[in-house]
């Protein structure tokens, strides 16, 4: 008789950035992840959850009575080299299913190859709305509502939780020129959403979360996709604005770091900081100390109470967290989180329709309802028929003591205490 939780496995991480262990009848899963270049950090831990979720999967009978073949490639964080690894993964490696990639940027041309093969697309990391309104009725994702309405949360985190002195009355957005971090910036600004390419009107959102709030924008400012080093000199045009909340968008942890790093080094203490990068443990290592009270958005953490299954059995949050702690001496990031939980999602799928057949895995999730949703780490889902999941909140954890503390919303489970106002540096 099985045990209640899963077995224990030992991961061979130092083998993650090339194919999987072949087996000689297996359900093969391709997925091009960026394991090097500027989205090397997050994609690295992508693989993490994806590698533990599928030896797990292994350890207890595998998918229809195979093992499951996790083909995983390196995309160098490059559109053209991802579009090609999907395509080969289906065309020439056959395999049966696909795990998403990382960011919206390599999302966005990705998830147009998948729905003309007619591929399901469980996205891991991929917010921008104009992914979700392109008629694909495929893809499925695996965090919070579109980036374009996260802007809300990241407002009201403030008004909700800061004491009336605290509260901000001039903001500054910064941001990097990405299609993740301008999609929220989209939001906070009121600016349309608009299809690449055909220009086709996607959504207005006039007038914008922080004009709505009644705060004033004094600074905005985008920075170059990749190679951006003015550090300084955005952190001191921050500093001339005299912005109260600071709201930086970031693709990477290294961005996050160096953000925080030159608003330090000029010595500009907004009440809040407020950072979409950052709950990684190479952040804390890069900023030390003077992460104390800095906010960031996070669709994970390890305190939550959801409860969730894998392989038929019981895979609940702290479950998770026990597994991995137990394997790698510490806790996991969110970018493990998010992919452990989206691979959760197409494991029950597989163990529902007792198939790998794209055309019922996408029938079946598309029938998951709030009654009946799949169940994982991060919590419930069910989607629209864009692929969107309904009444997901995103969440804002905030570095205390050295560790991430979740703060907000308080009604989705035990928040702890915020810090406000951030401390001086």
């Amino acid at each position: 008789m099985k045990n209640r939780f899963l077995v224990a496995v030992v991961f061979a991480f130092a083998s993650l950035s090339i194919t999987g262990t072949s087996y000689a009848a297996s359900v093969k899963v391709g997925a091009s992840l960026p394991l090097t270049g500027m989205f090397a950090v997050p994609g690295s831990k992508h693989l993490e959850g994806y590698q533990m979720c599928v030896d797990m999967i292994n350890a207890n009978g595998g998918w229809l009575g195979q093992q499951v073949e996790l083909l995983a490639t390196d995309n160098r964080s490059d559109v053209e080299t991802s579009i090609s690894q999907y395509e080969r993964f289906i065309n020439v490696d056959k395999v049966a299913l696909t795990f998403g990639t990382f960011s919206s940027k390599l999302t966005f041309p990705t998830s147009t190859i998948l729905a003309k093969y007619n591929y399901a697309l469980p996205i891991p990391s991929g917010g921008a709305l104009r992914i979700y309104r392109r008629g694909f009725t495929n893809l499925f994702y695996f965090q919070a509502k579109a980036a374009e309405y996260y802007g809300k949360t990241f407002i009201s985190v403030v008004q909700d939780l800061a004491a009336a002195a605290d509260q901000p009355k001039t903001v500054a957005v910064v941001h990097a020129d990405d299609f993740f971090a301008n999609s929220i910036a989209n939001g906070l600004l009121g600016k349309q959403v608009k299809l690449p390419g055909s220009g086709e009107l996607v959504e207005d959102m006039a007038p914008g979360y922080v004009v709505e709030a009644g705060m004033d924008l004094v600074y905005n400012e985008q920075w170059p996709e990749e190679g951006f080093s003015d550090w300084l000199t955005l952190a001191n045009s921050i500093k001339n604005s005299g912005a109260e909340y600071v709201i930086g968008m970031m693709a990477s942890p290294e961005e996050a770091v160096q953000l925080s790093r030159a608003l330090k080094t000029v010595r500009h203490n907004p009440k809040h900081l407020l950072l979409t990068q950052g709950t990684q443990s190479e952040f804390l290592e890069g900023v030390g100390d003077a992460s104390e009270g800095i906010m960031v958005f996070s669709a994970w953490h390890a305190d939550a109470p959801f409860k969730g299954t894998l392989a038929g059995i019981q895979m609940n949050n702290t479950d998770f967290v026990a597994a991995y702690q137990k394997a790698n001496g510490k806790l996991p990031d969110e970018d493990v989180a998010i992919t452990f939980a989206l691979c959760q999602g197409i494991d029950q799928a597989v163990n529902a329709t007792e198939s790998v057949d794209n055309d019922k895995i996408i029938a079946w999730l598309h029938g998951r309802t709030a009654s009946d949703p799949v169940n994982t780490i991060l919590g419930t889902y069910n989607w629209d028929e864009t692929g969107l999941p309904i009444n997901k909140q995103p969440l804002i954890v905030q570095w205390q003591g050295g560790e991430l503390k979740f703060i907000y919303p308080i009604n989705e489970f035990k928040a702890s205490p915020a810090i406000s106002p951030k401390p001086a540096w």
